[in-house]
């Protein structure tokens, strides 16, 4: 027989070997979307596979837990012919306390910025100079994303924002980064402009000038239901529909569609967040604050699988948005919780941890349990 552990590394490198594909594109409305086709691809994106497409990012979920390991006893060792765990008198169990998690001071408030390399850049770069750049830059935002997230009550206590996620966003040929988005908390919007000229990325781009980067206040959909595992039954996809302007004719059409949209977001099982975009005020009741689009972060199989759910929105099929764009992203862990130890998949994660120990940011969840999300 083969031994477990191989088996286990058959399954595994098996799993790495197989060729999986992202896609990116813009649609405008709803109706005869064109997209440049990719014959690279083409066959590979309408494959179906045996597996979650996502499933070469990790190794199962990184457990060695069997059955066997459980200290669950089947048959009765009393012989009383109970089911269940038997509780006598006389024996000590201590006692927890449970404590209510903190809430971040930098809650209340969440933006999300959307930023496109190519309309951003001041320095003229091709699109394979500026995907190349960005790549390298990609460990330097990690870095700072997490270092702004890693903070307790006497450790990096000027840190005002948490970066709750950010992802970088492919493009159509499927061999590069085009963008990302960000998605920031804080109490007030002069301390998110604030990070947002300092991030590394945004830095190469523009020097720090944040004026043209698309910022909104994301009224994110706190709804269970609505809550699906990244990628766990498809690819991560991320649509950005912006809505008609008062000038050209929208009238009530977000308030009549709203109903609608969000029972399809919610019968749909595969939205991983969502929520209506507003113009980034500094106040939430401030009445100018009003709904310009919707951020929807959601699982689609492919490309054509991810067009057919955009476009069949009530609210686009209504035709409230002005513009839809639709892309498949990548995950980025910038929260600066290392919550696994796996050989295969996190050692870079593991040193970069042990790192910031050394340096001493509050890498436990002891010390920072309001980011444990």
């Amino acid at each position: 027989m083969v031994p477990n552990s191989i088996m286990m590394a058959m399954f595994f490198f098996g799993v790495l070997a197989t060729p999986f594909t992202f896609a990116a594109f813009t649609t405008s409305g709803h109706a005869n979307v064109p997209f440049v086709s990719n014959p690279s691809t083409s066959v590979i994106s309408s494959r179906k596979s045996s597996f979650p497409l996502n499933m070469v990012g990790f190794a199962a979920d990184g457990s060695e837990y069997s059955s066997k390991d459980s200290d669950y006893d089947a048959d009765d060792e009393d012989g009383d012919g109970e089911i269940g765990r038997s509780y006598k008198d006389g024996v000590d169990s201590p006692t927890v306390e449970l404590k209510p998690v903190p809430t971040s001071k930098n809650s209340g408030n969440r933006f999300v910025a959307v930023c496109w390399d190519k309309e951003l850049d001041t320095e003229g770069r091709d699109i394979v100079k500026l995907h190349h750049d960005r790549v390298a830059l990609t460990e330097d935002h990690i870095m700072f994303c997490r270092k702004t997230n890693l903070y307790n009550e006497t450790f990096n206590t000027d840190s005002m924002v948490d970066i709750l996620w950010s992802y970088p966003i492919l493009a159509s040929d499927l061999q590069r980064v085009i963008g990302h988005a960000m998605c920031m908390e804080s109490t007030k919007l002069e301390y998110v402009q604030d990070l947002m000229a300092r991030e590394p990325i945004i830095q190469s781009l523009t020097g720090g000038d944040i004026s043209n980067i698309p910022l909104y206040r994301w009224r994110h959909i706190r709804d269970y239901s609505l809550r699906q595992d990244d990628g766990r039954f498809g690819t991560p996809a991320l649509c950005l529909a912006l809505d008609h302007t008062a000038e050209e004719g929208v009238g009530n059409l977000r308030e009549e569609t709203a109903n609608d949209h969000l029972e399809y977001l919610i019968r749909s099982e595969r939205v991983i967040a969502s929520g209506p975009l507003h113009l980034p005020t500094e106040f939430k009741d401030d009445p100018s604050s009003i709904a310009v689009g919707n951020l929807v972060l959601f699982n689609a199989e492919n490309r054509e699988d991810a067009i057919d759910f955009v476009e069949n929105d009530p609210a686009a099929l209504k035709g409230l948005y002005r513009s839809m764009r639709v892309h498949f992203y990548n995950n980025l862990d910038v929260t600066g919780k290392f919550v696994a130890e796996d050989d295969f998949r996190d050692k870079p994660g593991e040193q970069m941890k042990e790192a910031m120990e050394v340096w001493g940011y509050p890498v436990s969840d002891s010390d920072t349990p309001w980011l444990n999300w």
